[in-house]
């Protein structure tokens, strides 16, 4: 009972873990409290020795409190100096907004044209690189600072003092008390994988364990197929981060980690498998092959030893278990007669198990590898996490134009949507108020922060709507609570932040329900504060939020399907490049066409990209788009992965060269198919002799399993075993997934309900 608790706690922990790889929200979170709480100060103190009035000092803290907020998220990263060379710009962008702001004060006609002309200038440098869409956001804000307060040439000197003295202190901080540890940050992610890894085991168990009821195992299946693109996402944050120097513990490789991280994720790919062809076949294994998941998803890997033995021992006919009849795990069971329904699945499921704790219990051992020579992960992280999906739409033209502005970059575009909008909410917002209509032109100017495609703003743009609403009513009442007590207020803005920070990558809505909150709190240190100005902060948003969801549709709009055409397009490029390079391995044990390792990771990261694009997709926002139906396909494009991820693998494992030489041109043809400039899509394989079933359509294309080391105990693993885990026959199987997914092939004409992802 006390060993079931604790491995119930270590599954909880791992949850938290899992959650946040690396901390990467919780490092950003605290950050930004660290250094806005403490940039405050910096500030308070600074006006008070210089004598500023009040209103100077009021002006100096909200200054450096934006920087700070700001330098948070821009200076992360590992080098020092990179941080230094951003950092040293944070003055020059605020002061080149602050510039024009006090030429135009005071003059409404040429602040509101400049505004506009700002917005679109703030949103174009966007394309020289991350840190100008920090630049652009400095020039915005300084340029409202400017206008909006009404300030003067003469007062524009002291403001970039207090803009330098909060540079120099976020700067500080970043280099000393902030500073990220690169080979801590790995550790945490590589924790982060394994924990991830065990809660694909306690999806295969909840698959295991749904007794026949077709909903509750669909729903095990999502969260299955869920996990194990966050698991991908996990690897690729894990080999981005070893390319950092003096992140790899003596005696590792980078081409050692990879090595180690695809090992550990085959194991947990085989046990997937198996628990899919399981649930579906039923039997007797199944109670069995869940307890082994179930102590995996623990952390109890002795019990895993036991449990995995008994179910391969349950799992093996009597003829071939004599291997077991001196083994220690005799106890456990009685070998089968007869082979038992989802016998080679249970095996498969047993093996992928004990190859995971051997390499769990042999982490710190760094794995023999043949790649040498220089490293490039397959992603690089911005602002410490993988690229969106303006990775994917950044090249694309806009959707139904035929100018040369819609073959523009999507930063051009997206510049001249965000002019259109903030002229268009500066025009209706004033219509509501005169004076607080800036809200309107804010919520228009963020929706296209972070957004490639027109759903992605129209989803941002209600969820800033969601949060401010809801915040609204939490907002008011905190606000009356810490009226007259500026320390509770400072507290309650310091932790609104900070909660907003760790959320904002999870929920933009949970970040905006934060921000009400500080919105309300600082009004009401300014003595303005009413429950009717929120109300009409909330009716801002919300006409700024149709505004800028409308200029999405409309003006030069990036179309999701669109997007999700080229990252399907790139996924099947990268597939074709590892299949080529899978027969060079076969055929000679060499490959000119590339790493395998490498171009498998490449793979993982192109899966990940088109699950991303096409998630706005997979709710039922889009008209014309059935939800369930583009979930479906993308578990079948995760389960074409999972399953080339196993075949990379196929060379170490195949010893007879006939057989070799016939999955190498099979690997060839398909591969061929897929690089053809016409993507036609692949055609139903002939194959001479009994056909394998095709694949489900919950479960998509299997995955082989493979073993990282010779069997200990003696038991026939799955590389060993023939029949539906033999490459040959898992390569049918990937024809056929792919086929289905191609509207041109033959194959879709047979299968209905299988189209090509819109």
């Amino acid at each position: 009972m006390v060993g079931t608790r604790s491995g119930g706690v270590r599954e909880y922990w791992d949850r938290v873990v899992a959650s946040d790889p690396g901390l990467t929200r919780l490092r950003m979170a605290v950050s930004a409290a660290l250094g806005m709480s403490s940039t405050l100060a910096v500030e308070f103190g600074y006006a008070k020795a210089t004598h500023a009035s009040a209103k100077g000092i009021l002006i100096a803290m909200l200054l450096g409190g934006i920087v700070a907020m700001m330098g948070s998220m821009a200076l992360v990263g590992v080098s020092a100096w990179p941080k230094v060379r951003t950092a040293v710009f944070f003055p020059v962008a605020i002061g080149a907004g602050m510039l024009p702001g006090v030429v135009v004060a005071g003059h409404t006609d040429a602040m509101l044209t400049v505004f506009v002309a700002v917005m679109f200038l703030a949103v174009y440098v966007r394309r020289f690189g991350v840190s100008f869409f920090f630049y652009g956001f400095m020039i915005w804000l300084g340029y409202f600072f400017a206008a909006f307060l009404g300030a003067t040439v003469s007062s524009l000197p002291a403001l970039l003092g207090d803009v330098a003295i909060a540079t120099a202190w976020t700067l500080l901080l970043s280099l000393t008390l902030l500073r990220t540890h690169p080979r801590r940050a790995l550790g945490r992610v590589q924790r982060a994988f394994a924990a991830r890894a065990r809660a694909v085991a306690r999806a295969c168990a909840d698959v295991l364990e749904a007794d026949g009821d077709p909903r509750r195992r669909a729903r095990a299946a999502r969260r299955l197929h869920t996990r194990g693109l966050r698991l991908a996402e996990a690897a690729l944050m894990a080999e981005a981060w070893s390319a950092e120097p003096g992140t790899l513990p003596a005696g590792w490789s980078d081409h050692a980690l990879r090595r180690r991280l695809l090992d550990a994720q085959l194991a947990i790919d085989a046990m997937a498998h198996a628990a899919t062809s399981l649930a579906e076949e039923g039997g007797e294994l199944l109670l069995p092959a869940a307890r082994v998941a179930g102590h995996l998803a623990r952390r109890e890997y002795p019990a895993v030893r036991y449990a995995a033995h008994a179910l391969l021992k349950a799992s093996i006919p009597a003829e071939s278990s004599e291997s077991f009849e001196s083994s220690e795990w005799s106890e456990w069971s009685e070998p089968s007669a007869a082979p038992v329904p989802g016998h080679r699945a249970g095996q498969q499921l047993a093996c992928g198990a004990l190859d995971f704790v051997a390499l769990a219990e042999n982490s710190l051992t760094p794995p023999p590898t043949d790649e040498d020579g220089d490293f490039a992960p397959a992603a690089s992280l911005a602002l410490g996490v993988l690229p969106g999906s303006g990775a994917v739409a950044g090249q694309l033209p806009a959707s139904g134009v035929w100018n040369r502005l819609g073959l523009t970059r999507l930063t051009t575009r997206q510049a001249v949507q965000v002019a259109v909008a903030g002229a268009l909410a500066i025009a209706l917002g004033r219509q509501v108020s005169e004076t607080r209509y800036y809200w309107a032109v804010i919520a228009s100017f963020i929706a296209f922060a972070g957004t490639a495609t027109r759903s992605e703003t129209t989803i941002k743009a209600a969820n800033r709507v969601i949060g401010t609403l809801v915040g609204l009513g939490v907002g008011i009442g905190l606000a009356d609570l810490t009226a007259g007590h500026t320390m509770w207020v400072l507290v309650v803005i310091v932790a609104s932040m900070t909660c907003g920070f760790y959320l904002v990558n999870v929920s933009y809505a949970c970040m905006i329900f934060f921000v009400t909150i500080m919105v309300a709190q600082l009004y009401s240190v300014l003595h303005e504060f009413t429950p009717g100005l929120l109300v009409l902060r909330l009716e801002e948003t919300a006409l700024g939020a149709a505004i800028g969801v409308g200029v999405a549709l409309v003006v030069l709009p990036t179309g999701t399907r669109d997007t999700i055409r080229a990252a399907r397009h790139d996924f099947l490029q990268s597939l074709g490049e590892l299949l080529l390079a899978t027969a060079a391995r076969l055929e000679d044990g060499i490959s000119d066409e590339g790493d395998p390792a490498a171009l498998t990771r490449s793979l993982e990261d192109r899966m990940r990209r088109l699950a991303l694009v096409a998630r706005p997709l997979t709710r039922p926002l889009v008209w014309g788009v059935d939800p369930k139906l583009v979930r479906h396909r993308l578990t079948l494009y995760a389960a074409v992965a999972r399953h080339t991820r196993a075949l990379a693998t196929a060379p170490g494992r195949i010893t007879d060269p006939a057989e070799a030489a016939d999955l190498a041109a099979s690997c060839r043809a398909l591969a061929a198919t897929l690089l053809d400039p016409a993507d036609t899509g692949p055609d139903l394989p002939r194959q001479a002799g009994p056909q394998p079933a095709p694949p489900g359509p919950q479960t998509g294309a299997p995955t082989g399993a493979r073993t990282t080391s010779p069997s200990p105990d003696g038991y026939p693993g799955p590389a060993s075993a023939p029949g539906p885990t033999h490459p040959a026959n898992d390569l049918y199987h990937l024809l056929f997934a792919l086929a289905c997914l191609s509207s041109d092939s033959t194959a879709h004409r047979a299968v209905p309900g299988t189209l090509i992802m819109p």
